[in-house]
């Protein structure tokens, strides 16, 4: 006689919340012990030296040191990434602090993802109203344009786009690919800025983040965040007129 197979017992809910958990308990650390106050421009213009000095006798562990904190602070939503960025562009230089914070950012951004798309997507599919369905199949549609003008575009918070995609369960691939793209237009910005912070240190003042929101910097931004929903509107406006000529459609 064939013993019949038995369901496997599926997980407690309470699983699916530990890696969102995990992130709430690492945010609560990173206030509570002070930690914050070592992601601001004063830490940075205190500790200039010590850092330098560092990067010159530790090569690749001031690398892999500057790496993983990036991941961390990007995977637990921490504030005070551009101070990081702008700390690897005075230690590192412009162009290569911009290659390792895409990296870096993207890394730790895939990790909130997961962590975001474990916990709650299912949750937040089964709750979602017709609307919300309809915005989720629309973002799947056109997923890769969306997230890039969302990355590109500085006025959405970072931490926030990295959480909507997970919950209208965006492909992982999609998601890695836009994330790294979108961002380095502004992290190479904030990247060069860093690298400059010596002439300011001098001066005693502190370093002009809106730059960014700068016509000579932020117009160029907005063309390519514009390049990105070029093809959806096309899509769109085609898909308009398909319907007008023929309503059964």
């Amino acid at each position: 006689m064939i013993e019949e197979s038995m369901p496997k017992p599926s997980k407690p809910d309470f699983v699916r919340y530990i890696p969102i958990a995990l992130v709430a308990v690492g945010i609560a650390v990173f206030f509570t012990t002070g930690m914050h106050r070592y992601l601001s421009f004063e830490a940075l213009s205190n500790h200039r030296a010590e850092l330098l000095n560092f990067a010159e006798q530790h090569a690749v562990a001031s690398v892999l040191v500057f790496m993983a904190v990036y991941i961390v602070v990007t995977a637990f939503s921490l504030p005070g990434g551009v101070w990081l960025t702008l700390a690897g562009g005075f230690v590192f230089g412009g162009w290569f602090a911009g290659v390792l914070v895409v990296f870096g950012a993207t890394i730790g951004a895939t990790g909130i993802f997961l962590a975001a798309r474990y916990a709650f997507a299912e949750l937040f599919r089964a709750k979602a109203g017709e609307n919300l369905k309809r915005m989720e199949a629309g973002f799947q549609e056109n997923a890769f344009n969306y997230l890039m003008f969302l990355r590109l575009v500085p006025a959405f918070p970072f931490w926030l786009v990295n959480l909507v995609p997970a919950l209208l369960d965006v492909r992982l691939s999609t998601y890695v690919i836009a994330t790294f793209v979108g961002i380095i237009p502004g992290t190479f910005v904030f990247a060069h800025v860093g690298a400059g912070l010596s002439a300011v240190f001098e001066t005693g003042a502190e370093p002009n983040l809106g730059i960014i929101f700068e016509p000579q910097v932020l117009l160029p931004i907005l063309a390519l965040a514009v390049l990105s929903v070029v093809p959806v509107i096309y899509q769109k406006m085609k898909a308009s007129k398909i319907k007008a000529e023929d309503p059964k459609v």
